[in-house]
């Protein structure tokens, strides 16, 4: 694809989140997985139209929920330089506990949890 089809620095895909609570699920992904906002777009009252966040080399985009786009679940796959570490983090920052991070029958150690706007983040550390 060409380089010019989209902005400097972004993933071709980027997961778009449409949650009830954008700026809650902002402060979440800064303060657990250090994500940096790249930009946002303010709705009406303290809602978020539309916000992007860098999370190591992808963009999320979200925003919440409005007349004819309700809030969704969703599920996203988060690998972590060490997923015991992260997973604390996010239960310290008020998610709650989906799967405690266990090493299954891939290369993986995963665990997961679920952050108050209802998104579940699956984190990982390959571990071969």
């Amino acid at each position: 694809m060409s380089s010019s089809s989209k902005p400097q620095g972004y993933s071709t895909v980027s997961p778009y989140l449409i949650v009830d609570g954008a700026e809650a699920t902002l402060e979440f992904l800064v303060n657990v997985f250090d994500a940096v906002e790249l930009r946002r777009f303010p709705g009406a009252g303290d809602r978020l139209m539309h916000a992007e966040i860098r999370l190591d080399d992808t963009v999320i985009m979200l925003a919440d929920s409005a007349e004819g786009w309700p809030p969704q679940p969703a599920h996203v796959h988060i690998y972590v330089p060490d997923v015991d570490a992260t997973y604390y983090r996010a239960l310290a920052a008020g998610a709650t506990s989906v799967q405690e991070p266990v090493k299954k029958d891939d290369d993986d150690k995963r665990g997961g949890v679920m952050d108050e706007s209802g998104t579940t983040w699956w984190i990982a550390t390959k571990v071969v």
